[in-house]
């Protein structure tokens, strides 16, 4: 007869085990974000229940919370929701710990110094653009875009020049259901006549806007890419609309001065040109 007393087992405190360490209010806050970065204002609560997977009550909560944090904001029409200056706190950071905003700083100090006009640096966020950096000259100052400013994608330089290197479906994910708003007569108004005017900016490799998005002002914006060969942001020079009509005696300096720029900090991004 065995009277060998068996082996103490572990307990279940020390025996390996999955564990699943997701915290669902979190997840659904992140989808929740996601889909609104996706240019969706949650318009439509059943529609956006559905679409993320969230129950009424729980997204509705979410909202709130979400705006209370200001991870984001109410549109100007109080008709649904986009990204808050939360999250540009957030993307500033991570950006800054990327070191693009800190390496475009002196590029935009440079090209604002020898153009003399206002430099901007830009990131796409959903359907806008959020401002990141901003030099000026010392001179009499014409655009009023500050750092945080958020700007539509769809009639801003900064916008087109980055959408211009997405691919079609990813362009008209980002915009399906979006309501445009004309600024100008030039302002694209459906996804397919922004899609005619990105197809030009690519081909251009710059983007350019005689009063496109307001009345006497100017700008021509290049896009800064990644070694991936992917849009990371976006610089842009603004000014009075003279200098940058066809014909301008200071028309070509801006080109070469936003290119030059673009490239010297897409090369610090560690992007290599193909050609």
């Amino acid at each position: 007869m065995n009277t060998t007393s068996p082996m103490p087992q572990e307990s279940d405190e020390k025996a390996p085990r999955s564990v699943s360490y997701d915290v669902p209010p979190v997840t659904r806050a992140m989808a929740l974000l996601r889909y609104i970065a996706a240019g969706n204002r949650c318009r439509n609560i059943a529609k956006a229940s559905a679409a993320v997977g969230i129950n009424r009550t729980t997204l509705i909560r979410l909202l709130h919370t979400l705006e209370r944090e200001e991870m984001i904001e109410k549109t100007p029409g109080g008709d649904g929701y986009v990204l808050g200056y939360g999250v540009l706190e957030l993307a500033s950071g991570m950006l800054s710990s990327r070191d693009v905003v800190r390496t475009g700083q002196p590029v935009l100090h440079h090209l604002a110094a020898e153009t003399g006009l206002s430099a901007h640096l830009g990131v796409l966020a959903g359907t806008d653009v959020i401002v990141l950096v901003r030099e000026t000259p010392e001179v009499q100052l014409v655009s009023n875009i500050r750092v945080g400013s958020r700007l539509p994608a769809y009639a801003t330089v900064m916008g087109r020049v980055i959408l211009s290197h997405m691919r079609e479906d990813e362009v008209r994910s980002i915009f399906d259901d979006y309501n445009f708003s004309a600024f100008t007569d030039q302002t694209p108004t459906t996804v397919d006549s922004l899609l005619g005017q990105l197809k030009l900016d690519r081909a251009a490799g710059i983007a350019w806007s005689v009063a496109f998005f307001e009345e006497g002002i100017g700008s021509c914006a290049c896009v800064v890419l990644d070694q991936n060969n992917a849009p990371v942001c976006a610089i842009s020079l603004s000014g009075p609309q003279a200098n940058f009509e066809e014909g301008s005696e200071k028309r070509q300096q801006i080109m070469t001065g936003v290119v030059d720029a673009a490239r010297r900090l897409s090369a610090m991004m560690g992007h290599i040109p193909t050609n």
